[in-house]
């Protein structure tokens, strides 16, 4: 998943809380359509995208993420798996459409790179799925 602030993930609203230093404020809500990647390169393969919202509502900068992983190349065409989970340090996967319906597991994560204006973010699911 490549991130970049401002561009694929936008502040929605946040609270006005003049007590937090965070780099990321408490009660923020964030939209997010990243582009899905093959891998950590720019220019790596795109195969999908990654669209929802992100409420970060932790004093440590922590999150609540409703995701959906869409796919729209190769064998998963047409298919996305679906996130709705606090992210400490992997999400609940629970659902999807296409070759991924009522799918349930797991995604793990390894941020690969996190600065002021970009997030790369490597995903490995596990997922059960009919």
């Amino acid at each position: 998943m490549h991130e970049f602030t401002g561009t694929t993930a936008v502040v929605l609203t946040q609270a006005n809380i003049t007590s937090n230093n965070s780099s990321v404020p408490f009660a923020t809500l964030v939209a997010v359509n990243d582009p899905l990647r093959t891998g950590p390169e720019p220019d790596s393969e795109l195969i999908g995208n990654v669209q929802g919202i992100s409420l970060l509502a932790g004093s440590n900068a922590s999150s609540t993420q409703y995701i959906e992983f869409g796919f729209n190349t190769g064998k998963f065409n047409g298919s996305s798996l679906s996130v709705f989970s606090r992210g400490d340090p992997g999400l609940a996967v629970v659902g999807g459409r296409g070759q991924f319906a009522m799918a349930t597991g797991t995604a793990q994560f390894n941020p690969i790179l996190i600065n002021s204006t970009n997030v790369i973010i490597e995903f490995n699911f596990t997922v059960v799925h009919y």
